[in-house]
C-alpha cells in the first residue's frame, strides 16, 4: 500500500523511453523483421546437400549458428549452406510443359544411342 503524497511534493515525471544511442528509432530488429534463409545439410563426404528447411535470421552467420543448432543436432550433418530465400530463383510447376520442352526433341541425349563396348560390364 502507498502513502499518500504530501500537499506540496510535485508529482514525479512522465517517463518516456528513450532510445539507445545510436539506434534507429524507424526501425524494428524483432525476429519477423529478419529475411528468411534456406537450409541445405550434406549428411555424409560425397553426397548432395539437400534442403533441411527454413529459418529467420538476421545475416548469415547467425544463420549458419541457427541452422546447426537446428538441424544438425545428432550429428547429422558434414556440411550446412545457408542462401536467402530471395536470392533463390526458381521454375515455376505451371509452366513446366514449356520450360522443359526443348529437351524432348534431342533424343542424341538418350544412351540408346551409343553402343556399350564388350568387356564393359558396368556402365
Amino acid at each position: 500500500m502507498t502513502s499518500p503524497r504530501p500537499a506540496n511534493v510535485p508529482p514525479p515525471p512522465a517517463t518516456t523511453a528513450q532510445p539507445r544511442v545510436g539506434a534507429d528509432p524507424t526501425a524494428t530488429t524483432g525476429p519477423a523483421d529478419w529475411p528468411l534463409w534456406e537450409v541445405f545439410v550434406r549428411g555424409r563426404r560425397g553426397l548432395s546437400h539437400t534442403h533441411a528447411g527454413s529459418l529467420h535470421a538476421p545475416d548469415a552467420q547467425m544463420a549458419l549458428r541457427n541452422a546447426r543448432d537446428l538441424y544438425t543436432r545428432r550429428s547429422e550433418g558434414v556440411s550446412i549452406w545457408v542462401v536467402p530465400s530471395a536470392e533463390i530463383t526458381a521454375s515455376s510447376p505451371d509452366e513446366k510443359d514449356a520450360f522443359f520442352e526443348p529437351a524432348g526433341d534431342k533424343p542424341y541425349r538418350h544412351p540408346t544411342f551409343y553402343e556399350i563396348p564388350e568387356g564393359v560390364h558396368h556402365l
